[in-house]
């Protein structure tokens, strides 16, 4: 198949793109924070905002997407699987079996007191995890083409 380098006219999808960027990934932070007591959690969050993110690479150029979203994706992933681990290794501080769930309450200054879980913390470095890698995944696959 005979590629060519004209661009269509992506004018109404590049418009939509940018409400619904925010959108999904509003709701995937949504996603995340409501995996404690429900369905959800970091995997799901996480693979909503990378669909977000592809969708911006859907709409508009790999160079473009990297100059507004300045990440190293992979450096994410590696964040996320230390964060991940972090949690589960501190579980040996308190002298627990790995990956012990805790939880207690926090006084934050602009929300009160607030209930923290460790499951949190680890849920986070699962969303790391999967936005990293699926966004490193994606990016090296549309460098190719």
């Amino acid at each position: 198949m005979k590629r060519t380098n004209l661009k269509t006219n992506d004018l109404i999808l590049q418009t939509v793109v940018k409400v619904v960027f925010f959108i999904i990934f509003i709701y995937s932070v949504y996603i995340f924070f409501a995996g404690h007591y429900t369905p959800g959690g970091g995997f799901v969050g996480g693979l909503m905002t990378s669909s977000a993110i592809v969708l911006l690479l859907l709409a508009y150029d790999v160079k473009t997407v990297a100059s507004v979203i300045p990440v190293n994706f992979l450096k994410v992933a590696a964040a996320g699987l230390l964060v991940a681990l972090g949690t589960g290794l501190a579980s040996f501080l308190y002298g627990v079996p790995f990956l012990t769930h805790a939880h207690g309450p926090v006084h934050l200054p602009v929300f009160g007191e607030v209930e923290v879980a460790s499951a949190t913390a680890f849920d986070l470095g699962v969303y790391m995890v999967v936005v990293g890698v699926t966004m490193t995944i994606i990016q090296t696959i549309g460098e190719t083409e």
